[in-house]
């Protein structure tokens, strides 16, 4: 099978070939520590965290960037309202960020290089540009001249001279504007403000512009060109058109070979903004009452493929719960039953680790989600194949449950339990089980318990009888009502 990916650079999908072979190269632009990581981070992260496992089970060593933004405007704002420092506030947000994320089982990137810390690349791109007059010194700025880049646009799809029309009031509003030769130039380094933090460099105390910050850590790390640049959609233009811009203009290479973009997250069919009031960090989400399962976010996200957008509501949040619920049940199959079925190695320290399980490659489960995912990561067909197989192992769990036994081949079982379990691990879905709190309720607390719901029942008092049933399950008490008013139990 040929693994394909969509580059919104040529705009359709193509054959991923490395530029080493068994090696891949991923940059991913990461978060402007100023606040929490909102919905729509955690979708990009999750996305490209799967991208990131699924390359690495098909076989490639893969070393993935991903960077900090720690000089912004939006960064010295919130210090300045906080009476803190731009350190401070970057800090305190880059722990916060690493808390979500694994959260969310995300994998840490290889490095997590800061602007902060990549000034010397930066002012040695900026000044490679003013040598080939691709730049521009004004009042203390630099400029990129856009006009001087003949592919300019090439990534977007946008051209200068359609953009023009809306060109004029922006410039009014822009208090760089005197000093642009033109209007679509945009700032490489910026003269320093009062009361701001600024580095010394060839053009006088300041500091980078946005875009140039990624397009010099990007070389610091990597060389000239990578195999895959990610990021949000909302990053095409301008942030990654002019990130071309400037790496290609400077070395005369391709930056990425492919370029990748996850869709947008919508509440509710409105775009999420801090304006409509519909504005949710992760951690809001999880630290609800009755908040989700972290699980049941990422399955939520990869329920969608990564290019369309999402929309975040509460029935599909629920329904993800659900489906959560249903794919975690088979996930748990061999630590339920594995010693049932009389699996010798369950009491090892190695037992459900997926880094010790090999399952066939030939088997029809792998052979549909490998198609799947080697179709532009088409992560809901992967998910068609993970539920077929928890589905048959919920059946099977459910037979032994109540028969005691099963006529099924105990290591047909296993292969299907570890099948799931390792292709699940690959879109970052893991369940283990955890401490009993049926162990906190006796016997004869249960049985107690048990009594009462048969007498609610007698009176037909049906939401009380669910109540009791509820209250057993969440406790770990499954619960099986037998003909002639008999309820057998069991801890889950």
């Amino acid at each position: 099978m040929t693994l394909e990916l969509y580059n919104t650079l040529t705009r359709r999908k193509q054959p991923f070939e490395p530029l080493e072979a068994g090696k891949i190269s991923i940059y991913c632009c990461g978060v402007t520590v100023y606040d929490y990581c909102h919905l729509g981070h955690g979708r990009a992260y999750i996305v490209w965290d799967t991208v990131r496992r699924y390359l690495m089970w098909r076989g490639f060593e893969v070393r993935y960037v991903q960077n900090f933004t720690d000089i912004d405007d939006k960064i010295l704002n919130r210090a300045k309202a906080e009476g803190s420092t731009m350190q401070e506030v970057s800090e305190r947000f880059i722990q916060a960020y690493f808390e979500d994320m694994e959260r969310l089982n995300i994998l840490k990137a290889d490095d997590y290089p800061r602007a902060t810390h990549t000034l010397d690349g930066i002012t040695r791109l900026i000044h490679e540009l003013e040598q080939k007059q691709m730049a521009y010194a004004a009042g203390g700025d630099v400029y990129f001249a856009v006009r001087h880049d003949q592919d300019y646009g090439k990534l977007s799809g946008r051209r200068l001279d359609d953009m023009q029309a809306g060109a004029s009031g922006r410039v009014e509003a822009d208090p760089d504007g005197p000093k642009k030769k033109d209007p679509f130039d945009f700032a490489l380094w910026k003269a320093a403000k009062p009361g701001e933090p600024a580095w010394e460099s060839p053009w006088g105390s300041g500091r980078p512009g946005w875009h140039i910050e990624c397009s010099a850590m990007v070389r610091d790390r990597f060389g000239d060109t990578i195999d895959i640049h990610v990021g949000g959609a909302d990053l095409i233009f301008p942030h990654h058109e002019n990130e071309i811009a400037q790496s290609e203009s400077a070395t005369g290479k391709p930056l990425a070979n492919y370029w990748m973009h996850n869709g947008m997250v919508n509440v509710d069919g409105e775009k999420m903004s801090k304006s409509l009031g519909n504005f949710t960090t992760i951690r809001q989400l999880l630290d609800a009452p009755n908040a989700p399962d972290p699980m049941a976010i990422r399955l939520f996200v990869l329920q969608g493929h990564y290019r369309k957008p999402i929309d975040f509501t509460a029935e599909s949040i629920l329904s993800a719960k659900n489906s959560w619920e249903r794919l975690k049940e088979g996930l748990l199959f061999g630590y339920k039953f594995g010693q049932q079925l009389g699996w010798t190695d369950t009491s090892d320290a190695s037992f459900g680790n997926p880094a010790a399980m090999r399952i066939p490659a030939e088997s029809e489960a792998v052979q549909r989600f490998q198609t799947a995912m080697d179709d532009d990561i088409n992560s809901p067909g992967a998910l068609a194949a993970l539920f077929e197989l928890a589905k048959d192992l919920r059946r099977e769990g459910n037979i032994i449950t109540h028969e005691g036994k099963t006529n099924a081949d105990p290591q047909m079982l296993r292969q299907q339990w570890q099948t799931l379990v390792v292709l699940a691990q690959v879109l970052g879905l893991e369940a283990k089980p955890q401490p009993e709190a049926a162990s906190e309720l006796s016997d004869a607390e249960i049985e107690r318990q048990i009594e009462q719901r048969r007498t609610a029942k007698a009176a037909k008092n049906f939401a009380e009888s669910d109540r009791i049933r509820d209250q057993l399950k969440a406790a770990g008490i499954v619960l099986i009502d037998k003909p002639g008013g008999i309820t057998e139990w069991h801890r889950g």
